[in-house]
């Protein structure tokens, strides 16, 4: 296959219209621009959760009907005949050994690749020697506000955890609401655990079923300071219709679920959850229509580990609709990467550094690998 052409390159990235990958690719050596993907490791790992929850983060799941003991994920790395790596989450062989040979600057924006596109903007991101985000941005967020991650645990334990966010510096906290458990209960229990300005949007992932059961639950968690929102209460764009301006919190649903045009037309949403793990055309959309309705975007798009983190991180910095991120890897016994995850008044600082700008812990991941 030839060397991937300077000039075909930035015809590419002139047509899918992203300006600083544009100049960042005209103003990068040859070598950049024609550099091609030369070959990949797959790699996939299972990690235990942490042992603080996993005795009740495996009942929960089990609950679910799901047997869920640890966190599979795969790791891939991209390699170029240029001696660089870019490392990512998602793919399968078939997929990868079809971008062997090819410039990994044809895969910009493309999110037809899935998660894979994660490794596509670490790698051009250190060749051009610039963070992710400012690939997509020329003036991205330098910090984004950061969510902490809770399946549905007893009252005394999701105020332990709360109590433990609130230590490491997180003022956001998304929380899994279930039948199982109280939900005024839990709420009251974080509450008398943490700092004032914590705040918390629940999650019930459609368990409650009803209109009216979705009015009362709703109605004495507003009554908690420092509870905000509900995410998932129902399914249906009917339903929704039937809460509008009856909930005293901030409604959110799963981009998709309930049609986001009816929802702007409407006003039935105070937020769409995003879960793209890509960086392209589908969070450029959705960003775009956050922006232009005033209806933000809650990430949690790649939550479970410290690389996951990361490539949140550049989404929120690149794309100002994006309003929290959220962080499900505490729950994880390693989040497989070396640099800590650092929150500050329940913000994270941008990674300077060329590409995602995390390292892969590449022990810990030999540690968790599937044989």
């Amino acid at each position: 296959m030839d060397r991937p052409s300077r000039r075909r390159t930035l015809q590419y990235l002139a047509a899918a219209g992203s300006l600083p990958a544009l100049e960042a690719a005209a103003a990068s050596p040859a070598g950049v621009t024609g550099m091609r993907i030369s070959r990949y490791e797959l790699i996939p790992v299972r990690v235990p959760w942490d042992e603080r929850v996993r005795e009740m983060a495996v009942l929960n799941w089990r609950r679910e009907n799901m047997d869920v003991p640890h966190s599979n994920l795969t790791i891939v790395k991209l390699h170029t005949d240029e001696g660089l790596i870019g490392i990512g989450l998602g793919g399968n062989h078939a997929q990868l050994k079809s971008m062997v040979g090819r410039s990994p600057w044809e895969y910009f924006f493309n999110d037809r690749i899935g998660g894979v596109q994660t490794a596509i903007y670490d790698l051009l991101g250190k060749a051009t020697g610039l963070p992710v985000c400012r690939l997509i941005s020329s003036n991205p967020k330098k910090r984004i506000l950061q969510a902490y991650w809770s399946l549905s645990y007893p009252p005394d334990m999701i105020a332990a955890e709360a109590k433990r966010a609130a230590s490491l510096g997180y003022r956001v906290h998304k929380v899994k609401i279930r039948t199982w458990e109280d939900p005024v209960a839990q709420a009251q229990a974080i509450f008398a655990a943490v700092p004032r300005d914590y705040r918390v949007w629940g999650d019930p992932n459609h368990c409650w079923g009803s209109v009216a059961r979705t009015l009362h639950f709703a109605t004495k968690l507003a009554e908690i300071p420092g509870y905000f929102g509900l995410e998932s209460p129902l399914r249906s764009t009917e339903e929704y219709r039937q809460l509008k301006g009856r909930v005293p919190l901030r409604l959110s649903e799963h981009w998709g679920l309930v049609d986001p045009m009816i929802a702007a037309r409407e006003g039935l949403l105070d937020a769409h959850i995003t879960a793209s793990p890509t960086l392209g055309r589908t969070i450029f959309a959705q960003n775009a229509h956050a922006r232009m309705y005033h209806i933000p975007l809650w990430d949690e798009s790649s939550c479970w580990t410290g690389l996951g983190l990361a490539v949140q991180a550049h989404q929120a910095a690149a794309y100002p609709g994006i309003e929290y991120t959220v962080d499900a890897s505490v729950t994880a016994e390693d989040d497989l990467v070396k640099e800590p995850f650092v929150i500050k008044d329940g913000f994270y600082d941008i990674p300077d550094k060329p590409g995602l700008g995390v390292t892969l812990d590449d022990n810990a991941v030999d540690k968790y690998r599937i044989a």
